[in-house]
This record gives C-alpha cells, structure tokens and sequence, in this order.
C-alpha cells in the first residue's frame, strides 16, 4: 500500500473519482455503514474561518468512528511561527489523519510530504476538491450521472473554485465551461491540466467573458462570491456584475438545468434570491454532500494509505 493524500482535485483519477462518489451516496443512505477510524482522532486544522467545513467533518469524522481533533492554527504553536514539517511530524504521530483549511497550497503540500499519514485539503487559496465531490454527488442525485453534461461556472475564474472546477468536473467527463471577465480568468497552466484530463474522460474545457453565451444550454449553473476571505470587496461587485447568476440568465440555461453555490451567498449580489432560492436551486443538498463525500475520500485514502506504524514521510504527494 501507498501513503496516499488529496491536495489536489486530480489526485484521484477518473476511476477513484467515480468509486467515491458511489461510496458517497452508499454513505448518505447508511451513515455508518463503514468505520475505517474507529477509535482513531483525525486533526482539523483551521486557519480560516469556516462553517460548513468544520461542521461537515466534524459530524462525518464521528460517523466514521473516529474522533475530529478541532485545531485552531491561528492559537497553536503553528500560529506562533512552528514549521510546518514540525508540525506535521508530530501531529503524524498521534492521528490517522490530518484535515487542513490553510491559505497557500504548497503549505498543504509540505503537510503531506512530512506527515507520514493521509491529508486531505480542506480548502487552500489554489484548490478546493472536497467542495468539488460534494458538487458532483448533488449532480449525479438530480441529473442521474455526469458524464456528457455542460457545466457552467461564473465569476471569479482564477480563484481556487475555478481551478478545481476545471479538474475536477473534466475528470467526471463533463463538458466545462468558465465565464469570468478579463483578469480573472484561469491560469493557462490549469486549464492545459484539465485538458489533458477531458481528452481521456469525453469531456471539455471552455474559458469565456461571455456569460451569456456560457450560459447557453447549460445544464448545471453555478457560482461562488465574488469576494473570498481576505480579499478586498473594492470594485468588484462591478466587475462581476454582468456574471451575476439571475432569472434572465437562467433562460439560457437548459429548461431542467440546476442551480448551485458552495455557500456563504450573498442574495442580489453574485446570485438573486429568487434563484437561490427558487425550484431549480439544489443548493442545499449540496451543502449537505459536503459530509457524504468527505466521508468518502477519507475512507478511500484509509484503506489505499500504509497502515498506522508503517514507514513515516516515505508517501507521496498527491498524483501528479
């Protein structure tokens, strides 16, 4: 067996992606039909604020028998200028698992390397995968699969949801589609990666100013904030407006399309309160996948991971 992680939404591949999102909804129908940390703790490490995240894993951990260790990064030693290879190594030693909602994704990545067991991004400014599992659980729930389908995301492309988006739905075989104004687009090397990943799955990738013409067809509409934590708010509500998620939009989208948000929302801005919360929105079924396909990714990675005593910082990270 190999130390395994999830940093990165393409460290799964196609096939682990999809065995996740089946052990997800396995998962959702009987919450404690699997136990892989039964009497283990698993660390969650906050450096940001969260609700949904520290809510979801918390609940899910103890449904998977362990015990959720709620760290807050900015208190602990780590806020006081501990390395994070220290860190790592020490909290390694006491949990099967380490959870960590942290700012630049090459801190999680330097989690990963001297941990010596699975870690699992729970939100880095580059990536957000266990949002982009729980979005293609609610997918599969209301449209009955993925593959095929077009997916449209609009707003701030080059932000961490955009580049998971990109990943991770081209590795469930969808066809992408971003729509963000000029300067807030995807970096190329995102987008080279997610096509390379269409080109196996069936799916495709498409970068847009365009909203209107993103929108077109689509059978699933989604958005996020247009201002993420730490950011300053100044000028971008202008900027975005024309990518505001609104009833005009939505009749463009295909008759049956659904709405969706990773939360917080914010109503007349990014989205209008009458589709957040109109028929078509899903929005809560996705904010409670959230647990479901966390639950699965850490289950994956306890039974692919070397078992607890093997050897420690030999694993790799991610699978890229």
């Amino acid at each position: 067996m190999t130390l395994r992680h999830f940093l990165a939404d393409d460290d799964l591949t196609a096939e682990e992606q999809y065995s996740v999102l089946e052990l997800a909804a396995e998962l959702k129908a009987d919450p404690m039909a699997r136990r892989p940390f039964e009497d283990r703790s698993i660390a969650v490490v906050f450096d940001k604020a969260s609700t949904r995240t520290r809510v979801s894993f918390e609940v899910g951990i103890t449904e998977l028998g362990g015990h959720p260790m709620i760290i807050d990064g900015s208190s602990s030693q780590m806020g006081r200028g501990e390395s994070i290879a220290d860190t790592a190594r020490v909290l390694g030693r006491h949990v099967a698992a380490i959870v960590w909602r942290t700012s630049g994704q090459e801190r999680i990545e330097e989690m990963a390397a001297y941990a010596g067991v699975p870690v699992v991004n729970a939100l880095t400014d580059e990536y957000h995968p266990c949002q982009i599992l729980a979005d293609l659980q609610t997918i599969r729930e209301h449209k009955g699969g993925t593959r095929g389908l077009t997916f449209t995301y609009f707003g701030d492309a080059a932000n961490n949801m955009g580049n998971s988006y990109a990943l991770g739905m081209a590795l469930a075989g969808m066809h992408v589609r971003l729509a963000g104004p000029e300067g807030f687009l995807p970096d190329p090397e995102i987008i080279a990666r997610a096509e390379r990943i269409a080109s196996s799955t069936g799916g495709s990738i498409t970068v847009t100013t365009d909203a209107r013409a993103a929108a077109e067809g689509s059978d699933v509409m989604v958005t996020d904030t247009w201002v993420s934590m730490g950011m300053s708010g100044e000028g971008r509500e202008t900027v975005f407006r024309p990518y505001q998620i609104n009833a005009d939009l939505m009749t463009l989208a295909d008759k049956d399309a659904i709405v969706m948000h990773c939360l917080p929302a914010y109503r007349g801005k990014e989205i209008t309160a009458e589709v957040l919360d109109g028929p078509q929105s899903v929005i809560w079924d996705e904010a409670e996948n959230r647990r479901h396909a966390q639950k699965a990714v850490l289950t994956l990675l306890a039974e692919a991971s070397a078992p607890a005593g093997g050897p420690r910082g030999a694993g790799r990270v991610g699978s890229r």
